[in-house]
């Protein structure tokens, strides 16, 4: 304790005095004096972080007014400071909405709406303004023309921090000619800064990096000493527009359902689950309401039934007072009634207390049974079952008696053979017992019916079992436990208690925690995912190329998963080698909904993960073996969401959430194995191709040796060549007959595989009498021969067709790798 806080005390009025001193603030001034938090922790990092949030909200404007985004960035030096201009071509931004759009935090459409956008808090924008103030003292300028307009809206404006609202320096009313805004509809924003230029490379990639996940756009950059446009593939549509969906089942928090269950109109569970959750519908409510029950209630145990005349006694000794044919045709009902409802043989309490129900009802024109009579057959037959009370011939009482049995029978399923047979009878006997209510037990309806938690029946297993082993020198570990445990809940049953009226259960923290574990527990379809905006696989795979000239692409888009209620998905791409930079750690691109991160690169849970996977198992380098891998690849992965989980108000890093860092991996993995395979077939064909390098070379040799001893001509070793390295061969012949000549094209395929080689032969002259299934096409005086044959292995294909004996031949070969491929001609 301070000496401060010790006097505080000893002065009259103290208390008083700093109570006065006490105010709130409004978040613009937070923010204020704690910019670092939104990413204007530096002046080059503060352009960036600009840049970003207008280009971001551009990109969001434009694509939900379905327009193909056309925008510019334009950024120059203004004396002391640095001006930022970023115009759009969007739908434009109405006069009211302008001044609160720019100018107050926490302003936006989108913080409520369950459905992937860029932003979603209503900070970023605004945030620019506060900093653009803060460092230069100058308002920011808007210019915004809605479509069809023909009045553009200029406003200056800067932000009051003390009450978090816009304060209008300037607002006008400009003719089209008049305005800085280029396009017939749109919006502008022109701010000056205190700003750098040190983080050039970063603005540049985060540029280029847009443009690899949103193909459809155009995007104009200029800087003092360099400009560039990343232009729109046209061939790429719009992404698909989004719908606004309810929060799913699966990972949503309690706090988050106490809320609800507050706010909501339904007075049902069943009901609040239908009308608030997505993908819940009447079947998976109920399922849901059950696994509540079972979690808030627990289930009664099922004990086998006795036989038909144990029943008749009980029933018949609990029924006085009426005439013995119809307590006779009201005992034949129980045991139907009973029959009815066991499951293997067994029933609950409750399920007794349901047949004697109906049992009553079905011999109600012969007498009456009221419920003291219902409610003590009940119990009598319940006796009967359990053996409770149950005396032996000699005086001693045997309550366990068909417990124990049934116990055993459990005990005996749920153990592995190695258990010893008389270890596993003394463990379900110890078992037993606890099933049995002793003393004051006996008396509590929930104990005597043997309604039980799933925790209750855990913990009587534990003591069996601790007894167990302590008495008979045996093991029972937490695996044969738990069997034992999910045996005998398996055979519980769900009892048919209401759960509470929503109304009730809003303010019982306990039992929306056992709806909230419930819910989790039910198996529910994934969300739909309608509510987000994937850029797909196929898409992913054309950025990259678009952007990076590689040898190899790969991509792949998982399926919708959530996470606290939220659904995500997440994609990832590899590109490797070509023009890539080979040397140091490969380029690793992250996107959270289509925005790239370009700080707090190690504080992100998709860098974690990348780091975290054994690369070398896909062979590419990995110093340590851990970390990013080394070599010429470029690995980007995006995750697109209701609600991305940051690190921080400025957006530069994925939190570390479970269930989303196991779909990156995944989805880094799915696109890494394809990688692993080209990478295998690479190292293998160039193998294959020293070794056809090395009898290249010495062919030559041994035929020319072979020649000089034997005085004949040079063999052909062109055959030999293929056979030996089990290539394709491909060789052509002709043979004249007076004014044409006929050419045979044969392919011998000497691989382990079938292949179907693609041959296209250019010809001089016009040939004819072609073989079937080969085409001809005439092209500037040429003729191209197309045939493409599927060879098995060991078999030949032959292509013959007839020309004139002046004509010259080209042929080429694809289809084929390289190395696997002999031609002679």
């Amino acid at each position: 304790m301070t000496s401060f806080q010790q006097t505080l005390g000893e002065e009259e009025g103290i208390a008083e005095e700093l109570a006065e001193s006490q105010r709130a603030i409004s978040i613009a001034e937070f923010f204020e004096k704690n910019k670092q938090m939104l990413g204007f922790d530096s002046e080059a990092r503060a352009l960036v972080t600009a840049v970003k949030e207008a280009v971001d909200n551009a990109l969001d404007a434009t694509e939900e007014a379905r327009i193909r985004p056309n925008i510019s960035v334009e950024i120059a030096e203004s004396g002391d400071y640095y001006r930022l201009a970023v115009e759009d071509n969007g739908p434009g931004i109405t006069k009211e909405q302008i001044p609160k759009i720019f100018g107050k935090l926490l302003y936006g459409s989108r913080f409520h709406a369950r459905e992937q956008s860029r932003g979603q808090q209503g900070i970023g924008i605004s945030a620019a303004v506060l900093y653009s103030q803060l460092t230069s003292g100058k308002p920011a300028k808007v210019t915004s023309r809605t479509k069809g307009s023909g009045t553009v809206m200029e406003f200056e404006l800067v932000i009051d921090t003390d009450d978090n609202e816009p304060e209008i320096r300037e607002e006008r009313e400009l003719t089209p000619g008049e305005s800085d805004l280029g396009d017939t509809h749109g919006t502008r924003i022109e701010l000056e800064m205190a700003a750098n230029m040190r983080a050039r490379q970063q603005l540049h990639d985060y540029i280029k990096h847009t443009a690899v996940v949103n193909p459809h756009a155009t995007i104009s950059f200029s800087e003092p000493n360099d400009e560039f446009v990343a232009k729109a593939d046209y061939d790429a549509d719009l992404p698909e527009e989004t719908e606004e969906i309810r929060p799913h089942p699966h990972g949503v928090e309690l706090g988050n359902v106490l809320k609800m269950l507050k706010a909501t109109d339904s007075h049902s569970v069943s009901g609040f689950l239908q009308t608030e959750f997505t993908r819940v519908g009447r079947k998976t409510a109920d399922n849901i309401v059950d696994a509540f029950r079972d979690r808030h209630y627990g289930r009664e145990m099922a004990w086998s039934l006795p036989d038909d005349d144990a029943v008749v006694a009980a029933v018949t000794e609990a029924v006085n007072n009426k005439p013995s044919e119809a307590v006779g045709a009201f005992a034949d009902q129980v045991v139907t009634a009973l029959d009815d409802r066991a499951a293997d043989g067994r029933v609950a309490h409750h399920q007794v207390a349901a047949a004697v129900e109906a049992a009553a009802g079905a011999v109600e024109a012969d007498a009456q049974f009221g419920s003291t009579v219902r409610e003590n057959v009940v119990e009598g037959v319940w006796t009967a079952i359990t053996g409770y009370g149950v005396t032996s011939a000699d005086e001693e009482t045997d309550d366990a008696a068909r417990i124990r049995d049934d116990v055993r029978a459990h005990a005996d399923a749920a153990t592995s053979v190695q258990k010893d047979d008389a270890v596993v009878v003394a463990f379900a006997d110890r078992l037993a017992a606890k099933f049995v209510p002793e003393g004051e037990d006996a008396e509590d309806p929930a104990v005597r019916r043997n309604r039980l938690h799933r925790d209750t029946v855990r913990d009587y297993v534990d003591r069996a079992a601790d007894m167990t082993e302590e008495r008979e020198d045996a093991t029972f570990g937490d695996t044969a436990r738990e069997n034992i445990v999910e045996e005998l809940w398996s055979t519980m049953v769900t009892v048919p208690d209401d759960p509470p009226k929503v109304r009730d259960l809003a303010g019982d923290r306990q039992g929306v925690g056992d709806l909230v574990a419930a819910m989790r527990k039910t198996d529910i379809i994934a969300p739909p995912t309608s509510c987000l905006s994937p850029i797909s696989a196929e898409l992913v795979e054309a950025g990259l190329r678009k952007e990076f000239d590689a040898e190899f692409y790969s991509a792949a888009t998982r399926d919708a998963e959530v996470t606290a209620g939220d659904p995500f998905v997440v994609e990832a791409g590899i590109a490797y080698g070509g023009d890539i930079e080979a040397e140091g750690q490969a380029n690793l691109l992250r996107y959270a909904n289509r925005v790239p991160l370009v700080y707090k690169r190690g504080g992100c849970a998709i860098t974690q993960v990348i780091q975290n996977i054994g690369w070398r198992n896909y062979n590419l380098d990995q110093p340590g073996g851990r970390g990013v891998p080394t070599g010429p690849a470029v690995i980007m992965v995006h995750v697109a969401s209701t609600n991305v989980p940051f690190t921080s108000e400025s957006k530069d890093a994925v939190a570390s959430v479970p269930e989303i860092e196991d779909e990156i991996e995944l989805a880094v993995r799915e696109a890494a194995r394809d990688l692993k395979s080209y990478l295998k077939k690479q190292r293998s064909m160039r193998k294959r191709q020293q070794k056809q390098n090395v009898l290249a070379d010495i062919l030559p040799r041994m035929a020319t040796k072979v020649a000089e001893v034997t005085g004949r001509p040079e063999p052909n070793f062109d055959d030999a060549l293929a056979r030996i390295m089990n290539n394709v061969l491909v060789e052509r012949e002709t043979k004249e007959n007076g004014d044409s000549q006929t050419v045979t094209v044969r392919v011998e395929n000497n691989a382990s595989t079938k292949e179907s080689p693609e041959l296209t032969d250019i010809v001089t002259a016009e040939p004819s009498n072609l073989t079937d299934g080969a085409t001809v096409v005439e092209m500037d005086g040429e003729w191209f021969v197309k045939w493409q044959p599927e060879v098995s292995s060991g078999d030949e294909a032959v292509l013959e067709y007839t020309v004139a004996t002046d004509a010259s031949f080209d042929l080429s070969v694809s289809g084929v790798e390289g190395p696997k491929l002999t031609v002679t001609n």
